[in-house]
């Protein structure tokens, strides 16, 4: 994340009939049954229907961080917008490994990958930007996309860029700061711990060593966070400068174990 030096069962058709009404004749009786019996056998395929879009309803906002073509624009991406406890950068660069995988490929990648598996359980999924080549959105544009959405939940998608020695994951939630994201501090709360478990659980990955306490951290001073009005956490995947983390972002297989631990965490959450 830091800057380089650059988401019914029908009800039974059960007629009077079938439920002990008198029937004219035998086989209007014979019919009634079977009427009754066709829509029973019916009923597992819809509710089988309904289980496999758990999160139909439901709007998700992933914010991608950073973009590909920041670095291009260093004089909009440096200008300084109010995140309401202090001023900061529109965007950064965001970081890369040594080899040069960026953040912003990364967090692209894994959004994408994200919002497919999303979609695919029902949920309405929408991504703060449209393609990894251009310049922002604005940290305080991403907050207003999820307010716009009324999303159900936003998370924010990142990857840190400490020292080598240092690994892990860690979340980020926000604090209250008099501001409008004070509402929903506590669902971001459950919705960061509902992240936080099953990416633990899905990638295998630590919790950071470097920051937070037990993969926790609580921030005032994002963008993203202080004027969200919707349930909104920030994850750093790990450490894109560590060695070993870089080598499994650096692999599909395991962006794709990362995109799947941090649906089934929204859903988690949606889902309670």
């Amino acid at each position: 994340m830091r800057a380089l030096p650059v988401t019914a069962l029908a009800l039974l058709g059960l007629t009077a009939a079938a439920c002990g009404g008198a029937a004219s004749s035998a086989s209007g009786g014979d019919a009634a049954a079977g009427q009754g019996q066709n829509q029973a056998a019916a009923a597992p395929a819809t509710t089988e229907a309904a289980e496999s879009k758990p999160l139909k309803g439901k709007t998700i906002v992933i914010d991608p961080g950073h973009n590909g073509g920041n670095y291009r624009d260093p004089k909009a991406v440096n200008r300084k917008v109010n995140v309401l406890t202090k001023w900061k950068p529109c965007d950064t660069t965001g970081t890369e490994t040594n080899d040069h995988y960026t953040e912003a490929a990364f967090s692209w990648d894994i959004s994408n990958r994200a919002a497919k598996i999303l979609k695919s359980r029902g949920a309405t999924v929408k991504l703060t930007r449209a393609d990894n080549d251009s310049v922002g959105p604005c940290i305080t544009q991403r907050a207003a996309i999820g307010n716009k959405a009324k999303a159900d939940a936003a998370i924010s998608v990142h990857a840190d860029g400490a020292a080598a020695g240092n690994k892990g994951f860690h979340v980020i939630m926000p604090e209250k700061i008099n501001g409008p994201v004070d509402p929903v501090v506590g669902k971001s709360k459950t919705l960061g711990l509902s992240v936080r478990d099953a990416f633990r659980k899905g990638t295998g990955l630590p919790y950071s060593t470097y920051i937070g306490s037990k993969a926790l951290d609580y921030r005032s001073d994002l963008g993203g966070l202080n004027l969200s009005t919707v349930p909104k956490v920030f994850i750093e995947c790990g450490n894109m400068r560590n060695a070993g983390e870089a080598a499994k972002f650096r692999d599909p297989a395991f962006r794709q174990k990362i995109a799947l631990a941090l649906a089934n965490g929204l859903q988690h959450y949606l889902k309670a």
